[in-house]
């Protein structure tokens, strides 16, 4: 066609225009009566004219179907096209023949050169359109049932980018953005809630921050034949909580001697084997209230958990204790014992027979040498949560010896093991905390709330180094191998060590600790959060809740309140007149699940 003129028709833009004036630029008119000045290759010539006005371009009336099947496969210009459709062309016909064109359907191309499609290609565009027509509708039928809270069978698919973004699996959700609903998982998981695709017993944090859920997979190898110590003529207990399922640690006393027996884990995981890898990855045992996902196959506790067998295989460190309780001496040997399992409870009730009152003392004596050195000790309430079938318990953990008892022995091993290691040059992944900046002498629970937002983190380096919290000048994990992967490491090279091995170096013992950190800090934070959405779903099961509290903090008006019989702390509106310390009355007035949020008022 021939370049544009005055009073032609023109496409601009996709719209119709009209040229006003031409020349080396053209003053063309939109549709909007706007008036724009443009470069002749800017607009396609529809129709030369003369055209009075863009408002003869009314709809025609014409044959489309009978031209589409006459053009089948050929090409033709816009103006016989409109000449075959409308039998005329007019800018009118022109501009109703291009929007066929630019319908897509029947006809494609440009205003030079349009093709009729063959007849296939028409239907399978029609069958698309219609199935996105169907889409849409079916789109916003599902946006109607959401929007009136209730689903219908197949709704399902519909859901699963919610589904994805409440357990942080993607940034971005269709459902969400179509009900202007800020993409968050909060909101994602408050909208499944409100639909009943999710009830309260769904925990997504394990999911949320990427852990596995699942048992590790893999085959352990048969505990391979080696040397043992036979230390079963030592009565040995494995003391722990009731409902413990990974017994790892056990103690002994053979006369001045405390045995510590750790569970020989890394006889059977040796490094950068694939159980070893995948327990990296994890960092330790996560323990939800409705159970314990481990990081090692199963078939690592059953062969290797104290007390499971009639005999079982144990790394036992040998710690020579004087009068004064100072460890003399530490022997470290692969060795063979006889475990009884026992719970806290009965141990508390045991301890004034001559083994546990003999223990108990060396942890007394422990104890006390670890506050002259400085130790800082934080009591706060502490809780068991447990599910069982959807149903929530909640039990306060009493303070009892037998836990300090087991705690200190521990202790001891993790010292006399770092004392050890910097003596024999073994690099080790130690524990070390620095000092706080300073002391609260705050008085209750407001006083060790206070001092724990005081303490610094620990941290892992492989130089010995003062743990400020624990009063020790030197300090290793080691005995929870099953439960923790830095304490396998640290298995893992003793055992090398004391096979002659070659040991790993203190980069490798950094990153592969470095690793498990980052995992286990994950794993902490999920097992924080699930135990508090757990709490408040105790307090939804007990909607009649009523309570003590205790205020630990204060900000103007707001009040930090603990509950020490949940383990859980809110913030209230609180008068004046109850200060630090002080017992308030509380009932339980509501929860946001989604936002880990529970309510209280105070009762009079």
């Amino acid at each position: 066609m021939s370049i544009p003129r005055k009073n032609s028709l023109v496409l601009y833009k996709s719209h119709a225009a009209q040229v006003k004036t031409a020349g080396d630029k053209l003053e063309i008119e939109i549709d909007s009566g706007k008036t724009v000045n443009v470069r002749p290759k800017d607009v396609q010539l529809l129709h030369p004219g003369p055209m009075q006005s863009l408002k003869e371009l009314t709809s025609q009336q014409g044959d489309v179907k009978t031209a589409w099947e006459l053009l089948a496969g050929e090409t033709v210009s816009l103006a016989d096209l409109a000449d075959l459709i409308y039998e005329t062309f007019t800018p009118a016909t022109a501009w109703a023949t291009w929007q066929l064109v630019d319908e897509d359907l029947y006809f494609f191309g440009t205003p030079e050169a349009i093709t009729a499609r063959l007849e296939a290609e028409v239907a399978e565009i029609q069958a698309q359109r219609e199935a996105k027509v169907a889409e849409q509708a079916a789109w916003s039928a599902f946006l109607r049932r959401v929007q009136d809270n209730r689903l219908a069978p197949g709704d399902e698919a519909q859901l699963q980018d919610v589904v994805r973004l409440a357990l942080n699996q993607t940034s971005t959700s269709r459902v969400l953005r179509e009900l202007n609903l800020t993409q968050s998982p909060e909101n994602a998981h408050a909208l499944l809630l409100k639909l009943d695709y999710w009830d309260h017993t769904r925990n997504p944090y394990p999911e949320r921050f990427g852990l596995s859920i699942g048992p590790p997979g893999g085959i352990l190898p048969d505990l391979p034949e080696e040397a043992r110590v036979d230390l079963t003529h030592l009565p040995a207990f494995a003391i722990d909580d009731e409902d413990s399922t990974d017994p790892d640690d056990a103690l002994s006393l053979e006369g001045n001697r405390l045995w510590v027996h750790v569970a020989d884990v890394a006889a059977l995981i040796e490094p950068d084997s694939p159980p070893d890898v995948e327990a990296r990855a994890r960092g330790a045992n996560l323990y939800l209230p409705e159970g314990t996902v481990h990081m090692l196959p199963p078939r690592a506790t059953q062969m290797l958990g104290l007390g499971l067998q009639a005999v079982s295989p144990a790394l036992s460190f040998g710690l020579d204790i004087d009068p004064s309780g100072e460890v003399t001496n530490l022997e470290i040997v692969p060795s063979l014992v006889h475990v009884e399992r026992l719970a806290y409870e009965e141990v508390e009730g045991l301890l004034t027979e001559p083994l546990f009152k003999e223990l108990d003392r060396l942890a007394q004596t422990n104890l006390a040498r670890r506050r002259q050195q400085g130790a800082i000790e934080i009591d706060l309430p502490e809780v068991k949560v447990q599910v069982t079938e959807g149903q929530v318990s909640i039990r306060p953990l009493p303070r009892l010896h037998s836990r300090n008892l087991v705690r200190e022995a521990m202790l001891l091993c993790g010292q006399a093991l770092g004392q050890f290691a910097r003596r024999e040059e073994i690099p080790l992944p130690y524990t070390v905390q620095s000092p706080p900046d300073a002391i609260e002498s705050l008085p209750g629970l407001a006083g060790m709330f206070a001092q724990r937002k005081l303490m610094k983190p620990g941290q892992r380096q492989v130089e010995a180094g003062l743990h400020a919290g624990l009063g020790l000048d030197s300090y290793v994990q080691a005995t929870s191998p099953l439960r923790r992967y830095v304490d396998l490491v640290v298995h893992q090279q003793i055992r090398a060590y004391l096979r002659g091995q070659p040991l790993l170096s203190s980069q490798e013992l950094l990153t592969r600790a470095g690793e498990a950190e980052t995992a286990g800090s994950s794993v902490r934070q999920v097992e924080r959060l699930a135990n508090k959405h757990w709490t408040l779903v105790y307090l939804q099961q007990q909607a009649d809740w009523q309570g003590e509290g205790v205020v630990i903090d204060r900000r103007g008006p707001r009040a930090l309140i603990l509950i020490p019989e949940l383990d859980l702390d809110i913030w209230l509106n609180l008068p004046e007149r109850y200060e630090l310390n002080d017992t308030v009355s509380l009932a339980f007035n509501g929860i946001d699940l989604p936002l880990l949020d529970a309510f209280f008022r105070l009762e009079r």
